[in-house]
């Protein structure tokens, strides 16, 4: 039987490292709704969307200025403004984007872009305090120290609560969280994108007492199952430059879903639910924020955090797993320049 959450059962929570910032075991990534991947929702069922993800336990939710730019957070705000003090809202600064036209200009994060940026994601969410306010891409041409301070400023402020990166090196890490203690971390996680077991940044969350936030923990939708060699994705979808989703690429990264479709049978659940419960097994501290628009998949993905891995299931994966190699780069050029060097790590 296929593990869901219903309106009537209740979502565990956990708390991001040792902030004290505690939320649903599944968030939501809402970008999807509004950017990104073709289409997205008109704005009332995208709100529709949000609020039910509310009824079904989620608490914590994810958005950025630059989704869209901007009407993503306006989709967002509007979904929660009933409940805002029954759930964590998560932003992001980082690129300079003129508020006029709507160019994006590239990644900034200079003090006066990161107050701008803020002023713009209060009025859009219709908040006071941004929960969780996330560098979204670290600006080489800013000192982390400078970055770090600015928010640490904004939270002294009360325009926020607590400091996220995204995509960050070790070492840039560590340099940011001197200056302002880091509660969350958000990089690329999933079976098919393991860096952070590798390049030190999962390690430094245990350290440091960071949480862990895997964007894209079903693979953009592959770990799903619901795509192949014959899938064709719409200009509009950011897929459609992807080395990871030529059709040669996904054939041979076919293995993958193989793979979960083979526990998932195991344990009468969807390969998206595994791919889950292996990411909430792998740290007390992680939290995936899957994406979609589709209700029937929002309750699938909730259902993973009711699904059971045992020791003997967690070693089936890693072993498997570790017999495949993902082929293509899991972004553009232009998109995996914006990656921090040491965060980039290899599958």
């Amino acid at each position: 039987m296929i593990s869901m959450i219903g309106k009537d059962q209740i979502m565990q929570t956990r708390e991001l490292g040792r902030s004290g910032l505690k939320v649903s075991a599944i968030g939501l990534g809402c970008m999807g709704i509004s950017f990104g991947y073709a289409a997205g929702l008109p704005k009332d069922q995208g709100v529709k969307l949000i609020r039910d993800a509310v009824e079904r336990g989620v608490t914590f939710f994810d958005t950025a200025e630059v989704y869209g730019p901007f009407t993503n957070e306006d989709v967002v705000g509007e979904a929660l403004r009933p409940v805002r003090d029954q759930v964590v809202i998560a932003t992001k600064f980082g690129f300079d984007i003129d508020f006029e036209t709507r160019e994006n200009r590239g990644v900034c994060s200079r003090p006066e872009v990161i107050r701008r940026a803020v002023e713009g994601s209060l009025k859009r969410l219709g908040i006071e305090t941004i929960d969780l306010l996330y560098q979204h891409r670290v600006d080489p041409n800013v000192p982390i120290e400078d970055v770090a301070g600015t928010v640490k400023d904004l939270i002294a402020e009360g325009k926020a609560r607590h400091f996220g990166m995204s995509e960050p090196g070790v070492q840039t890490l560590r340099r940011a969280h001197a200056v302002q203690p880091v509660a969350a971390l958000q990089n690329e996680y999933s079976l098919w994108w393991r860096a952070p077991e590798t390049n030190g940044i999962l390690d430094a969350c245990d350290e440091l007492g960071i949480g862990f936030v895997p964007y894209s923990p079903l693979g953009k939708g592959f770990l799903t199952g619901a795509m192949g060699t014959e899938t064709k994705f719409e200009k509009s979808d950011f897929r459609s430059t992807v080395p990871r989703f030529s059709p040669e690429a996904m054939e041979k990264n076919q293995a993958f879903v193989d793979l979960l479709l083979r526990v998932a049978g195991e344990k009468g659940a969807t390969p998206a639910q595994i791919a889950l419960a292996w990411l909430l097994a792998q740290r007390p501290y992680v939290v995936p924020i899957p994406g979609t628009t589709k209700l029937h998949r929002l309750e699938e993905n909730i259902g993973a955090a009711g699904v059971e891995l045992t020791a003997a299931d967690l070693r089936e994966i890693q072993t498997a797993a570790d017999g495949i190699s993902a082929e293509g780069d899991r972004y553009a050029p232009a998109q995996m320049a914006m990656v921090g060097r040491e965060a980039r790590g290899a599958d």
